[in-house]
């Protein structure tokens, strides 16, 4: 199968393209470099992928607000996991019509041309943003989406159209609603590369509020089977599903887990809360399991032992970029 991965040098992206790279499919990565982080984890991303492949590997540096450009690509393909976006809760208050213009307007380009094509699947990665503020937990996909950020505005308004483009021309499109992906070469300005990166230096990690704020971490393995089991199993066309992890934590007591598997005598510091996050995530991936089988595997604990160790094993590269974030 030849899959175009959209945002395929991205945190998420990346470990799509390399996966898929490894099995045996064609693989082509549009991503335009964005620097919302240091495009070095970009470029390690784009190198995984390309070392994994056992079919084709190609990178095409571009964005997904070219039309004529994902035209082309789109009408190549077999299978279109759409992880491109202008990512960051905090940056889309500061500039929301960037965010609009990548999440909306890109994704719009993205299903137009594959309205023309018969496309096999149409993956869309939406986020847990969308929901916003809690009315009761875990979130539901019945819950009221009342998003409380742009980025949460751009994200739900990109899923009604992947829903109107399957239920209007047939394109088989599933639009999957992450919480809090990590793993390795995550996003260096994410709070549990912080904590890690602060604790092996000998720094307190910091937190933004007083903690209580809660967060349903998934690890990148689970999200990546989920995205595999869409390549081959239809049953969830046209359809909205939270993908997200066995259990939810506090930002407190993630803190303490980090900061106890490096160094337990670092006092815990706090600061000012950060506008737009929102208090709580947690998901119910009953959904998911009935439609697509999907049973994450990883709990936070084993996850961030897993990511500590991957830190450490490639502090060479790594640990300068987070610092640097």
């Amino acid at each position: 199968m030849h899959c175009l991965v959209t945002g395929g040098a991205g945190f998420i992206g990346g470990h799509l393209a390399e996966a898929f790279a490894r099995e045996g499919h064609d693989v082509t990565v549009l991503d335009n470099l964005e620097p919302f982080y240091d495009v070095d984890i970009k470029r390690h991303n784009v190198e995984a992928a390309r070392e994994a492949a056992t079919g084709e590997y190609a990178f095409v540096e571009g964005d997904v607000t070219d039309e004529e450009l994902v035209a082309e690509l789109v009408a190549d393909a077999d299978a279109v996991y759409h992880q491109a976006a202008q990512a960051g809760v905090r940056a889309s208050v500061e500039e929301p019509l960037k965010v609009h213009e990548y999440n909306v307007d890109g994704t719009l380009n993205l299903l137009d041309a594959a309205r023309d094509t018969d496309l096999e699947r149409f993956v869309y990665a939406s986020s847990s943003s969308v929901y916003g503020k809690p009315e009761y937990l875990p979130y539901d996909e019945d819950h009221q989406t009342t998003p409380v950020s742009p980025y949460g505005v751009s994200k739900l308004s990109a899923e009604h159209y992947a829903r109107v483009y399957h239920e209007l021309y047939g394109v088989p499109s599933v639009s999957l609603r992450y919480f809090t992906v990590y793993g390795p070469r995550m996003r260096p300005n994410m709070a549990i590369s912080n904590f890690v990166s602060r604790c092996i230096h000998g720094e307190p990690p910091v937190i933004y509020g007083d903690g209580t704020q809660t967060r349903d971490f998934t690890y990148i393995e689970d999200i990546v089977g989920a995205n595999r089991t869409l390549m081959t199993d239809d049953s969830a066309d046209g359809e909205v599903m939270n993908v997200g992890s066995t259990d939810t934590i506090d930002i407190l007591t993630l803190a303490e887990v980090v900061r106890d598997a490096i160094d337990p005598t670092l006092e815990i510091q706090f600061t000012d809360a950060r506008e737009g996050d929102a208090e709580h995530t947690h998901a119910d991936v009953s959904k998911a399991g009935e439609l697509i089988g999907y049973e994450p595997d990883v709990t936070i604990r084993e996850g961030v032992e897993n990511f500590i160790g991957w830190y450490r094993e490639n502090d060479d590269w790594y640990d300068d970029l987070v610092r640097r974030s």
